[in-house]
C-alpha cells in the first residue's frame, strides 16, 4: 500500500460521518466550517476526491475488480440516498 491508497481509504471514510451527520443536523467540524450544509459538501467533497483519486490510479475498471472498494461506495452511496428518509423516520 502507498501514500495515494491510504488517501483514497481516507477520503472515503471521512465522507460517510460529515454528511450523514449534515443531513441530521448534528454539528461536527469540517473543511468548510461547522454546519449542516458545510458538512454534506464536505462530505461529498470527500467521495468525489476517492473516486477521482480512485479512478486515476486503478481506471474505471479497477472498480469491477477491487470488490472492497465497491462495497464501502455502495454502502456509502446507500447512505446517500437513503439518509434523509432515515432522519425523517426517526426524527420528525
Amino acid at each position: 500500500m502507498n501514500w495515494m491508497d491510504l488517501l483514497i481509504g481516507l477520503c472515503l471514510m471521512n465522507a460517510m460521518p460529515h454528511f450523514i451527520l449534515g443531513v441530521w443536523k448534528g454539528k461536527m467540524l469540517s473543511g468548510f466550517g461547522m454546519g449542516n450544509t458545510q458538512n454534506i459538501v464536505w462530505g461529498l467533497f470527500n467521495f468525489v476526491i476517492s473516486l477521482g483519486l480512485f479512478i486515476f490510479k486503478y481506471g474505471v475498471n479497477g472498480l469491477a475488480e477491487n470488490q472492497i472498494y465497491s462495497g464501502a461506495v455502495f454502502i456509502l452511496l446507500t447512505f446517500f440516498i437513503t439518509s434523509s428518509f432515515w432522519y425523517r423516520y426517526f426524527y420528525k
